[in-house]
């Protein structure tokens, strides 16, 4: 097999830096929800192509699939697509509060980088520019159609809030909970405000599961989470509203937890519908599962953060009340090493917010960590000769 060694570390040049942040500009200001990335997908593989790489997109989904080197072992890099649809300064808009448009900068800056350090030979990088993740569909979309069947590697990245990691530092691994998403509707009875003996309140019943969900008991040792996200009912206000519609935001820190969590909300909704003689029908989104990642990946994340960061700015997992459809690789494929690097940068208000703001230049720190991590992995497997410094 031939190798190369490495004259040094993957570090964003000037050139580099502008284009991620070009990159960047792009993608905040041409946001698009979950599984309908199309104009994102066509300017990514645009990107790709340039860039030189092999390129994949799908004719029934989102998602394009970038591709540099040959051979084995196969390292995937994987970016999440899709922005938020929310109230930003009184206007309803596809808004990337999530991060999602920093981690595909991110990722293009490791093709630029990876375009100067890869090896010439032995070794597949392969970039997942995935869609949906904010739904739960993306993963699972990229799976069912191979994307990573021969994969050994796949790296992720996600920005994190300052209550996690301060700017500058970063964790080899975030250690996501399972969340999902249980939608609802109830179907009571119209009537006159004047005359509520002869309606069925869906307003009421709603308010009850409510209260229902707060005397939910779980494992205190394990955190949960169950709150009403939306709720929708009500034409007028002389009418009762017989229909109403809402959502449930559902989290555990295991998956365990989660089904138990589950069955005990399903439980106070069919307790409310019997008592206020109301129909709830109920639907479930696919939702995450919570972390799964092997160690070997997550060692060599650590060297990668030490590699460019230093060693006093590594921060050891933390335990995270989000989630994300990353780790249904791993469930599907238990064979992919897997872990998500996550990345401090002053981020604020926080996640989700529609005003969140974060330090870009964190940007580049994540696109050399990304790159030193999959040359290590390479290093590992005898494909490089490798000079960074020893763990």
């Amino acid at each position: 097999m031939t190798t190369m060694t490495l004259p040094d570390k993957p570090v964003c040049d000037a050139a580099v830096q502008g284009k991620i942040s070009e990159f960047f500009d792009y993608l905040h200001t041409h946001a698009e929800i979950s599984m309908k990335e199309t104009k994102t997908t066509e300017w990514i593989k645009k990107r790709l192509d340039a860039l030189g790489c092999r390129t994949q997109t799908f004719s029934d989904c989102p998602g394009v699939i970038g591709e540099i080197g040959s051979g084995k072992p196969v390292v995937a890099i994987r970016a999440d697509m899709d922005a938020l649809w929310q109230e930003v300064g009184g206007t309803f808009r596809a808004n990337h509060s999530c991060g999602h448009d920093a981690h595909m900068s991110i990722v293009l800056g490791v093709v630029m980088l990876l375009k100067k350090y890869r090896p010439t030979s032995g070794g597949t990088i392969r970039f997942v520019f995935q869609p949906g993740e904010e739904t739960g569909e993306g993963a699972r979309a990229m799976i069912a159609r191979g994307v990573m069947s021969d994969a050994d590697y796949l790296f992720g990245v996600h920005l994190r809030p300052n209550e996690e990691i301060a700017d500058g530092r970063a964790e080899p691994a975030i250690l996501h909970g399972a969340c999902k998403t249980i939608s609802a509707v109830i179907e009571g009875e119209d009537a006159h405000a004047a005359r509520p003996h002869l309606g069925k309140n869906a307003i009421e019943a709603a308010s009850a599961i409510i209260e229902g969900l707060g005397h939910i008991h779980m494992n205190p040792m394990i955190p949960s989470t169950v709150k009403m996200t939306t709720l929708h009912s009500g034409t007028a206000s002389n009418i009762i509203p017989g229909h109403a519609e809402f959502t449930l935001d559902v989290r555990a820190q295991t998956n365990e937890a989660m089904a138990g969590l589950t069955e005990q909300v399903r439980r106070v909704i069919r307790s409310v519908a019997d008592a206020f003689l109301v129909r709830i029908k109920i639907s479930t989104s696919p939702g995450c599962i919570s972390a799964l990642y092997h160690p070997e990946a997550i060692g060599i994340m650590s060297g990668a953060i030490t590699d460019i960061l230093g060693k006093g700015r590594l921060e050891q997992p933390h335990r995270s009340s989000g989630g994300d459809d990353f780790h249904q690789y791993a469930f599907n494929l238990p064979n992919l090493k897997t872990t998500m690097l996550g990345l401090g940068c002053g981020l604020k208000p926080g996640l989700h917010h529609p005003q969140m703001t974060f330090n870009r230049e964190a940007m580049f720190s994540g696109s050399s960590i990304l790159t030193a991590a999959a040359l290590r992995t390479l290093e590992k497997n005898g494909n490089i000769d490798h000079c960074f410094p020893a763990d």
